[in-house]
């Protein structure tokens, strides 16, 4: 169930140091959101497993500091603070700004509902999406990535939109500087990588200067056309 644009409840989960945290403690930045529960072997690590190289390849063209990543245990009777570190240290994912949260049910309920994730407890344990969510830096639902496979793009490229803001208004130099860095970074399928492309930044600058050229040269033939006759020579 798609939950677009839906602005995510004031909640408080514990991390994996028994710290409790607010989703607000969050906003200012993108936000990455998966839940898993610590008993699932099969969706819940082919999840982290795939979101792994995503967010390392983000944080590689973004900065580590430029958005963060939380994985919420939703078996809330089995994954506590100390499960969730286990779970994440079983899965290798000791990159900086991502953190494993528990919480009560009511909570998890509440965060699971605002997102769209549907969970359905069965004899196995749960029956549940594959899903990852990606928070705007109000903290409003922006895109949903489904399945347990998805490519490093999927994932980047929505965030390239919030982190450099496809939707900031170019009213400020800052705005104008984060659009260019947008249409700038390139994705490499060869390397698996994003770069900056110098070539689109400069084809930019020199359609500017022949913009200017263009405009200065109307406006010379403009005063000239003004002045009375015998005097445009």
């Amino acid at each position: 169930m798609s939950a677009l644009n839906t602005q995510l409840p004031p909640l408080h989960f514990t991390n994996t140091e028994g710290k409790r945290l607010a989703l607000s403690d969050f906003h200012g930045k993108p936000l990455i959101i998966s839940l898993v529960y610590t008993g699932c072997t099969d969706a819940c690590p082919a999840i982290i497993e795939n979101l792994y190289p995503a967010v390392k390849l983000a944080q590689a063209t973004l900065g580590a500091d430029s958005f963060h990543t939380i994985t919420v245990g939703f078996d809330t009777k089995h994954d506590t603070p100390e499960r969730m570190r286990s779970f994440a240290r079983s899965r290798g994912t000791g990159l900086p700004n991502w953190s494993f949260l528990a919480g009560d049910k009511q909570t998890v309920d509440k965060l699971s509902s605002a997102i769209g994730f549907e969970i359905v407890p069965s004899a196995g344990g749960f029956d549940h999406m594959a899903q990852v969510t990606l928070v705007n830096k109000e903290g409003q639902v922006y895109r949903h990535v489904y399945g347990g496979a998805f490519s490093n793009q999927a994932i980047v490229d929505p965030l390239l939109d919030l982190v450099y803001g496809r939707e900031r208004p170019l009213t400020s130099i800052e705005g104008l500087i984060d659009r260019v860095k947008l249409f700038c970074t390139v994705y490499n399928p060869n390397t698996g990588r994003y770069y900056f492309n110098y070539s689109m930044f400069m084809a930019l600058g020199i359609g500017l200067a022949c913009l200017l050229l263009v405009l200065a040269w109307l406006l010379r033939e403009f005063r000239r056309s003004s002045l009375p006759p015998g005097r445009g020579a």
